[in-house]
């Protein structure tokens, strides 16, 4: 891993920037950020309806093999879009040469939980209603798209449908009372995120519920049990660390194949600097090979 690499992207995502007014500038803000975070070459994208809900369906350049991937946008529950994840969904799509369906899901605090998680199931339900093999799926996603990820499988499995094959999260957000060790041993480490900044924007997404419920915060109080193989990936200068790695021991001491994936210096949702940074490309491929294994 470059020094120098991991330091440019500290200081990218250190940059002063004016504080959001509102939520639509802060919308408007994550989307311009997400949109210099580059794409492969020859992705070819279009939208389409899944589960009542638009999704951006992204396709490699080329020789698609069998396999679709339900994948969830990261921005806190209440900013972000299918266009927003593409760097994402293309870099894991070109990896695999496996289709993906970006969920554009509905957004707090217009929309608070459960809405999000709502649109998640219906969207997988979708999926097996078209005849897709659930042997040939896997649920993904970054940040709170990786929550979302996650709640989906256990919405699945509570609603009697079969599981997928697969989970993959990048810095997912698995527990919104904010109560991970890393919250404060990471503190100033993490260029992106502190308690105090992930508190508002939590609160619009639980909007008066439990937040150590199951669906919520499955770092705390999720039962695992009969839960697809999953790769937790995380870097470990970020305040949601534990997230992952709480979620990780709660998935082994449930019999789960899970893999906790933590890259050493980087920042959260790491992976979007493919091109950039060297680990984010590597820990794609590790990602893709992840999938490419279970669903296959």
């Amino acid at each position: 891993m470059s020094k120098a690499q991991r330091a440019q992207v500290d200081a990218i995502l250190r940059q002063p920037r004016p504080a959001p007014r509102n939520l639509e500038e802060m919308r408007t803000g994550y989307a311009a950020t997400q949109a210099r975070m580059p794409v492969p070459d020859g992705i070819r994208t279009s939208e389409t309806t899944l589960g009542a809900r638009r999704a951006l369906l992204v396709k490699p350049p080329k020789g698609t093999l069998p396999g679709t991937i339900l994948y969830f946008h990261g921005g806190a529950w209440s900013a972000g879009s299918p266009e927003t994840a593409l760097a994402l969904t293309g870099a894991l799509v070109s990896r695999t040469r496996m289709r993906a369906l970006s969920a554009d899901y509905r957004l707090a605090p217009e929309h608070p939980y459960p809405a999000a998680v709502d649109d998640g199931l219906n969207a997988y339900q979708a999926l097996l209603e078209n005849g897709e093999d659930p042997a040939r799926i896997a649920l993904a996603g970054d940040s709170a798209g990786g929550a979302l990820a996650v709640t989906t499988a256990l919405r699945a499995r509570e609603s009697g449908l079969p599981a997928p094959a697969a989970v993959v999260a990048f810095s997912g957000a698995f527990d919104v009372t904010l109560s991970g060790e890393s919250m404060d041993t990471k503190a100033g480490i993490d260029p992106i995120f502190t308690r105090e900044m992930l508190g508002p924007v939590v609160g619009m997404y639980c909007a008066g519920q439990d937040p150590r419920h199951p669906h919520l915060s499955p770092a705390l109080s999720a039962d695992l049990t009969g839960f697809p193989a999953t790769l937790l990936q995380a870097g470990s200068h970020e305040v949601l660390l534990d997230d992952s790695a709480r979620l990780a021991a709660r998935a082994i001491d449930a019999g789960v194949d899970v893999v906790l994936d933590v890259t050493a210096g980087v920042p959260h949702v790491f992976q979007s600097f493919a091109g950039i940074l060297d680990e984010a490309g590597y820990a794609l491929d590790r990602a893709a090979l992840f999938l490419s294994q279970h669903l296959h």
